[in-house]
This record gives C-alpha cells, structure tokens and sequence, in this order.
C-alpha cells in the first residue's frame, strides 16, 4: 500500500513557494491546479502562500467577489428544435467525413509505408470507449490483432503506468527542494532505489510528456572591477610547470561575485568554492561590492576549513580581491594567491558554473529584501551541498566528496 507521509512547512523551500506564488500570478495554472500539479498537500496552503508572499490581493473579500462575479453571468439560451436538428445534421455529416479521411490515412500508411497501428494507440482508443458500443473483439478483428495480444498488453500497461507513477511522485518530492533539479541527476538518483530505476531516455520521455523538463535559463550581470591600482597575480590554473591541480579537498579554492536582484534593490553573493569536491565553503550575501563584505565570505570558509596544507586561492582580477585587506587575510593564513590574467569568464570557469547552477536551479524567485535573499541562500547552499549530485563527481554530492577524506 502507498502512504505519503504527512509533510509540513518546513518541506518546502522558500524559494519553491516564491515560485509556486509567481507561475499562479502570472496565470499560468490556479492555485488549486499548482497544489494537484506539485502535490502540495492541504486545501488551502497555496492560498495561505499567496497571500503573505504574492503581489496581488488574496484576501477573502477579494475572492468571493471574483465567485460572484462568475455566478452572475447569463448562461446560454437553449435552441430550439429546428436548430437542434440542424446542428446535429451538421455535426453527423463531419464526423461521417473525419471518419473515411481517418480510414483513408491508415490505409496510405499500411499500403505506402509499410505502417501497423501500433498496440499502445489501440489499446488506449478501447480502454477510454471512446467508441460505444465496439466491442474488443470487434476491434481486434478489425486491425488484424488476436484478443491475447490485447490483453497481454493491457496486463503490461498496467504495470508500467504504475512504475510510472511512482517514479512521477519521487521527481515531484525531490523537486520540492530543487525545483530546478536536472533529469540526468533526477537518473542517477533514480537508480539508487532498486523499485524505481528506468533508462534515461525513457526518463527523458516521461517527464517531456508530463511537461516536467527543466528548460535552461541564462542571465548576465556584471559585478567585476578589473581597472584599478592594485597589484594582480599569476594564473596558477593555467598549463604550465607551476600549474596547480587539486588531488584533495582544501587545496584550491575558487572565488567569485554574482549579481542577486531583490524587489527592493540590488544584492550580492559572494562565493567560495573548493575546487576539488564542489563543495561551498564560504559565503554571505551583502547589499554593496565593498570589500569588507566580500571578506565575511571568506572568513566563513576559514572557520570551517578541516584540513591543513598548503591552499591556493583562485579569483578574477575584481577589485574586491587586490585589495590590501583581502591579501592581508591570504598572507595571515599563508594562503597562495591565484588570479585570471585576462578578462575570459573561463578562465574562472567552476566559480562561474557554481553561480549559475544557484540561480538557475535553486534560486529561482526574485526575494523581497536582504534579509529574505539570506534566508533563500542558506536554504540553496545546504541543498546544493548535501543533495545535489553532481555530474563531475560521478553522481556524488559535494559534502560526500568533501567528508570522504577525514
């Protein structure tokens, strides 16, 4: 027997609600359609959503005046006998004409093209009756099929819509917490539980014909000051004999700064990133590019360093990092010190990619202000960190990796 267990607030993402509250706005589903399409449990908990986080008026005033307002509309007047007859005239005369241009086509495709009906199709036409009063027998006769054919079918069917099924409601209760959460990754964790694995193009399939593919999302905003007085490092990352390529956590971190837009103003997240396990070590959301503010990031990341050695810190040229506060911290803790030597993104490609995996997985609602902008970072960096595999690490999450060599 299938129980779903009982979930609360605490399961859902702010940035889930955020977005659940924008695709509602924008008419894009009502909000009792986003609780049946999502599984969101509770009658009213999409309400209760809307109206704390949504832009428009929830209130119940406001939706008994929308119900009035429908029920107060004239309905149609009935036709009379002549028009009745005249329509269902109409209405034969189409169907006896959609009817042999159908028969017409499946013979062009039989005598042509060497084409069968193929089983699925027919199974689903008598399985819906949409045809009273055909009979299976009737119909097999028609297509050339034997009733055991048909009926081997239907028992397959079955079971395959019922694994179908379950596999629906586990991408639905991942997609809870990363509601942008890849069907390559979505794969891999399938094959994890022996009673839902399924191919991958087959996975690919079934949620493209539930609408449930992530399409991709690209945004640019600049955020790096290259032009100034400070002094710049050498590219260790680059080819070379001083070239530095981690064999371990905690030896290569890499830094950057992505834009994060709020209703009330601009926002901005500071990243570090350990290169080896793609794990966020540091970060902090801030609302000015000052330099003070970049620092928290990286003292969050010092904190919690675990192992010791020698550590490399890789960043673009922004001003943030030449400056003499931040080299300060580098030499206190005799940090080496790694920079872009030109103005090419890939030469910082996993900072980069680590930004856009935030904001296009996880970070999908714009944040009311800095304090709510905080709250949905914390909740992105711990889901990225702790259930989000990663396709680099061979479907393995980032804090798996990072915990592997203690």
């Amino acid at each position: 027997m299938n129980t779903k267990r009982r979930r609360s607030q605490r399961d859902y993402s702010l940035a889930f609600k955020l977005a659940v509250v924008g695709q509602v706005e924008k008419g894009e589903m009502t909000y009792k359609q986003a609780q049946e399409r999502y599984g969101i449990q509770g009658r009213s908990t999409v309400l209760t959503w809307l109206r704390k986080h949504g832009h428009q008026d929830w209130s119940p005033a406001a939706l008994l005046f929308v119900r009035k307002g429908a029920a107060m509309a004239k309905p149609d007047l009935p036709l009379t006998p002549e028009q009745r007859i005249k329509e269902l005239e109409q209405q034969l005369d189409e169907a006896n004409q959609k009817a042999q241009f159908f028969e017409s086509v499946v013979d062009v495709l039989q005598k042509d093209y060497g084409c069968r009906v193929v089983k699925k199709r027919f199974g689903q036409v008598l399985s819906q009756k949409q045809i009273p009063g055909l009979s299976v027998a009737r119909a097999c006769r028609y297509l050339g099929l034997s009733r055991q054919a048909y009926y081997q079918y239907l028992k397959a069917e079955a079971v395959r819509q019922a694994h179908n099924r379950l596999v629906l409601d586990f991408v639905r209760e991942e997609r809870l917490l990363q509601p942008r959460l890849g069907t390559r990754k979505l794969h891999s964790l399938l094959n994890l539980n022996a009673h839902l694995r399924m191919g991958r193009d087959r996975l690919f399939d079934l949620l493209r014909a539930h609408r449930q593919l992530v399409p991709r999302k690209r945004s640019y905003h600049k955020t790096t000051h290259s032009h100034h007085r400070f002094r710049c490092h050498p590219n260790l990352l680059k080819a070379g004999p001083e070239q530095v390529v981690p064999k371990a956590p905690e030896q290569l971190w890499v830094a950057d700064i992505t834009y994060l837009p709020t209703h009330q103003g601009s926002a901005y997240l500071s990243l570090i990133t350990d290169a080896f396990s793609r794990k966020i070590v540091g970060y902090h959301v801030h609302d000015t590019l000052q330099t003070e503010a970049v620092i928290q990031a990286m003292h969050k990341a010092l904190k919690g360093r675990q192992y010791s050695g020698k550590l490399v810190h890789h960043s673009d040229r922004g001003i943030q990092y030449c400056s003499t506060s931040y080299q300060q911290l580098h030499a206190k803790h005799g940090i080496r010190c790694s920079m872009t030597d030109g103005y090419d993104c890939y030469q910082n490609a996993l900072a980069e990619r680590v930004n856009g995996i935030l904001k296009t997985e996880l970070l999908l609602a714009r944040p009311k202000d800095l304090a709510e902008a905080r709250k949905m970072v914390d909740q992105s960096v711990q889901i990225y960190n702790t259930r989000r595999p990663h396709l680099a690490l061979k479907y393995k999450t980032p804090d798996a990796v990072h915990r592997a060599f203690q």
